[in-house]
């Protein structure tokens, strides 16, 4: 580890996440740190698919005790959150606490986390291949991939799930005007889980700030905000932020 990097109060509170031992409030407050450093969002990543991977051994020894983590997210009940990247992106403003927002640079593709703290792989077979072609470079591929599977679902998550996919893949590759699209698929779905609505309402926010076209971002993280979930803390930052630069 880059000796100018360590955090040991930061890894504390990641441990004690991956372990299920922070309540709501202090999830959240960790989520929102965490938003703004990619590299202990990486090493979140590492430590709890490692857990992961040990727990799933654990699981399959005929004498093992399976221990459930404690729920500690309780609008997160039901659902994943794809983990974001959170590198700086090329915009950056500040609340009028002085703390920075800018678009975020990435959005992560390969682990979600649920409702009990665990980070694991996604399940649905298409949407992993996609990620893995992606992931390989193969972008265009992964990208066909996802469009042919959604022109023919007709279950409208399956749909939020593949939009959001699809708009995922194409933020990372720069191409924000599809990804909107994509992520106006997703919002625009009814009856799906909350927590796929407000990914796509949190993707489309920065993908409008990417695009520096700031009133459309502020009403979409405001809507993240107002579902009151898993991203609510941190779109509430988003939204203070571009209130006070409309306000100036």
């Amino acid at each position: 580890m880059i000796e100018s990097k360590v955090n040991k109060e930061l890894e504390k509170k990641i441990d004690l996440y991956i372990n299920g031992m922070l309540d709501a409030e202090q999830t959240d407050e960790l989520w929102a740190e965490l938003i703004q450093d990619d590299y202990y969002l990486d090493y979140m990543k590492s430590v709890a698919n490692l857990k992961s991977i040990i727990d799933r051994k654990k699981a399959t020894r005929p004498s093992a005790k399976v221990y459930s983590l404690q729920k500690v997210v309780r609008y997160a009940a039901a659902a994943a959150v794809i983990i974001i990247a959170g590198t700086l992106g090329i915009m950056n403003i500040s609340t009028p606490n002085n703390i920075s927002v800018s678009p975020i640079e990435q959005i992560g593709l390969d682990v979600v986390r649920d409702s009990d703290g665990i980070l694991e792989t996604v399940t649905n077979e298409v949407i992993r291949e996609a990620i893995r072609l992606a992931t390989d470079g193969n972008i265009e591929e992964a990208i066909s991939l996802l469009r042919n599977e959604l022109e023919n679902a007709e279950d409208p998550q399956l749909m939020a799930d593949l939009a959001l996919s699809l708009g995922s893949i194409q933020y990372n590759n720069g191409e924000y005007s599809s990804s909107i699209e994509n992520f106006n698929i997703v919002i625009a779905q009814e009856n799906i889980e909350i927590l796929t609505l407000e990914k796509g309402y949190w993707f489309l926010g920065n993908t409008y700030f990417q695009l520096d076209r700031l009133d459309e971002a502020e009403e979409a993280f405001r809507k993240a905000y107002e579902l009151n979930g898993a991203y609510s803390r941190v779109a509430k930052t988003y939204v203070d932020a571009l209130t006070s630069v409309a306000a100036k």
